[in-house]
């Protein structure tokens, strides 16, 4: 039997981030969409996962999605048979980016939520393309159903997120690291690092895409993600 793929969506998203591959390897396998949303501490996020997830399973995250999976890693590594970071970063955040949130924080709570997401993903974050302004407008309905407390609670996730290039030395997992050719926020060379480091991974570059290939380039995307979970 195959085992089940939990998903982690990234910051200010829920399961329609990965839309299109749920669609796509939901036939075959069970899927399972824990939210990264409930707690400030990554630690905390992963212990959330556990706590409902199967007893083992294959597991991909994407940008804070990515950051809760390695902590799952870490936490129980013995219940994830493989690992997908899709657009993310083992590196704990520096103070100058962490101070950098905070008058975020501050106008999201003041009722400016909108404008800060229209920030945060902004046109140049995605690649050019047909499709851009649908992915635009889907993070912006993402984000406001799930509101300003989950945006806090992420944020001070993000600024509080540990350092896991150890648990990624110690990774003997089949791992695909994949990302957009395109993405600013979290760049090819920092995904290649992980790579790197983690032995036996492979590295996934999707032209044409963004900060979101899962939506921006769908079928390439799918694509590797069918290849790492058939390793």
């Amino acid at each position: 039997m195959r085992e089940p793929l939990v998903l982690l969506p990234g910051t200010m998203c829920d399961a329609r981030i990965f839309g299109p591959q749920i669609k796509a390897l939901g036939r075959e396998r069970a899927m399972h969409i824990a939210p990264v949303s409930g707690h400030e501490t990554v630690e905390a996020l992963a212990e959330n996962v556990l706590a409902g997830a199967p007893e083992r399973f294959a597991l991909a995250g994407t940008s804070l999605g990515g950051m809760v999976a390695m902590e799952i890693v870490r936490r129980a590594p013995t219940r994830v048979t493989r690992l997908a970071l899709m657009d993310t970063s083992a590196l704990a955040e520096t103070p100058a980016f962490a101070a950098m949130r905070e008058p975020k924080i501050a106008r999201v709570m003041a009722g400016s939520l909108v404008d800060v997401i229209r920030e945060e993903v902004a046109p140049d974050d995605l690649a050019a393309g047909a499709a851009r302004q649908s992915v635009l407008d889907l993070v912006l309905d993402m984000a406001l159903e799930l509101g300003e407390g989950v945006f806090l609670r992420q944020s001070r996730a993000l600024q509080r997120r540990p350092d896991q290039q150890g648990v990624l030395r110690k990774m003997r997992l089949p791992t695909l690291i994949l990302c957009g050719a395109e993405d600013r926020q979290y760049p090819v060379a920092r995904h290649q690092f992980m790579a790197d480091l983690i032995f036996g991974a492979k590295l996934a570059v999707i032209p044409e895409a963004g900060l979101l290939p899962t939506l921006e380039q769908p079928e390439a995307v799918n694509a590797a993600l069918v290849q790492w979970l058939e390793s």
